[in-house]
């Protein structure tokens, strides 16, 4: 019985090794089939996050609600990462440019280094078109502010999204989750930032029936 079981999960490995090798793979600069927008819901991560966060993003004078974790580069199945090392200098003003969205120096850096020398092109072409892929997507009314704990489904969310963006299919978006907090919404685009299919993105979507997405905090200066 045990060798039998041991052999299964052996089996599985070697079916499911080619699979996450292609996952990790480094990839080469400008080689990929669609991007994926992540949008992360702040105050989920500076909760999770607690004292750890990024204070630039967590105790700041402005609170964030949804904001740009990345623009990743995408295999039809599985993605690349770090295709130059080391990367590439990002420039100061390029790097402070993208801080309303991407409210973390570390943040961005670690983007750039990880996603964005897969996209092909320099610091300051990829971040522009992380912003064009920001601009390109319109935050629901109600997801652009909550001042206390709100209980929504990962559908309530997505057919949100779609309702605000006209042409977002449901195989086009996932809701993310940790297990309790809504952690972000990811949307597939085109190599023109059209919105695109992207069925192995949709496959990991959030399972939960239920999320919490907590409020934004108050800004330093409110009484």
């Amino acid at each position: 019985m045990r060798l039998a079981r041991a052999a299964g999960l052996a089996l599985a490995a070697l079916l499911l090794w080619p699979a996450l090798a292609f996952a990790q793979q480094k990839g080469d600069p400008g080689r990929f089939d669609h991007y994926v927008l992540a949008l992360s819901w702040s105050p989920s991560y500076c909760e999770a996050m607690g004292e750890r966060a990024e204070p630039a993003q967590c105790a700041g004078a402005r609170p964030f609600a949804f904001v740009v974790h990345g623009l990743w580069p995408q295999y039809k199945r599985g993605w690349p990462e770090n295709c130059v090392t080391p990367a590439p200098f990002v420039p100061e003003p390029v790097l402070r440019a993208m801080l309303d969205i991407m409210p973390s120096r570390r943040l961005v850096l670690h983007q750039w280094r990880k996603h964005g020398t897969c996209d092909g092109a320099d610091a300051a072409a990829y971040f522009a078109e992380v912003r064009r892929a920001y601009e390109r997507v319109t935050i629901p009314e109600g997801f652009r502010r909550l001042d206390d704990y709100r209980m929504v489904s990962p559908g309530e969310v997505e057919d949100a999204f779609r309702a605000a963006n006209p042409g977002l299919a449901p195989d086009m978006i996932a809701i993310a989750c940790d297990g309790r907090r809504l952690t972000e919404v990811r949307i597939c685009m085109d190599r023109t930032l059209g919105f695109t299919p992207c069925e192995e993105v949709d496959r990991r979507a959030c399972r939960a029936s239920r999320v919490v997405m907590p409020p934004l905090r108050e800004s330093a200066g409110a009484k």
